[in-house]
């Protein structure tokens, strides 16, 4: 049993909207000690790499931990960045561009940025949930502004991690939960149950299909709240 919550617990989860001034939709979340700011840019124009007779718009996302985001100073990466950062990027992007249709944004393009300023574990689920909050804002500054006629946003996502931790499955782990765990699971799920991302790492002992039922029902219930925290934004 884990120390302080409950193993189906989530912890303290608080959105700030409108943290910084300049991006159309700015957020900052809080999953416990981890706090991430997520800010959404809008472009006119879609990247070079894809057809100008292709109809849709663009999603993109970048992530970065700052350096004093950690117990021990990380460096900055200002030319190369590292395997874990394309990984974590890559995720938050495939998962907000799975809740939007692309075709409504024609001719826009929309960044994420997703900058960790205090890591305390799951700041990959964090900065999806804090992205799709200022994903939504800045859809419906858009959208008053009249540059989209309609509302490319399908349903809400919403991000969770669950792990093993000696034999039992907890949900929305820290950083010293997450280090002991045996194994590792990042959810990412659509408000209607469907599945965007599930990665389930064994650290050790390989797991039981029991326990990735388990792993999964409980990052959907810990989804469910998250995404009704959203509508007291």
């Amino acid at each position: 049993m884990r120390k302080n919550r409950k193993n189906n617990e989530l912890r303290e989860i608080k959105f700030t909207k409108d943290f910084t001034k300049n991006a159309l939709g700015s957020v900052l979340v809080e999953f416990g000690d981890t706090k991430v700011i997520t800010t959404a840019s809008v472009e006119e124009g879609k990247p070079k790499w894809m057809d100008k007779d292709d109809k849709r718009g663009w999603l993109t996302a970048e992530y970065s931990l700052l350096p004093s985001s950690t117990n021990t100073r990380c460096q900055r990466e200002r030319t190369k960045i590292s395997g874990r950062t394309q990984e974590i990027q890559r995720l938050i992007g495939r998962s907000l561009r799975a809740c939007v249709d692309l075709e409504k944004m024609t001719d826009l393009t929309i960044t994420i940025d997703a900058d960790v300023i205090q890591a305390d574990g799951g700041t990959r689920t964090a900065s999806i949930c804090g992205g799709f909050v200022a994903l939504k804002i800045a859809v419906e500054k858009l959208i008053a502004e009249g540059k989209l006629s309609k509302n490319p946003i399908i349903e809400p996502i919403g991000a969770v991690s669950v792990g093993v931790i000696d034999g039992e499955v907890c949900l929305d782990l820290n950083y010293e939960e997450d280090s002991h765990a045996q194994v590792d699971s990042n959810v990412v799920l659509t408000k209607s149950g469907k599945i965007i991302e599930f990665q389930t790492t064994a650290e050790g002992e390989p797991y039981e299909y029991e326990q990735m039922l388990e792993i999964f029902n409980l990052a959907k219930q810990g989804i469910d709240k998250i995404i009704d925290i959203y509508d007291k934004i």
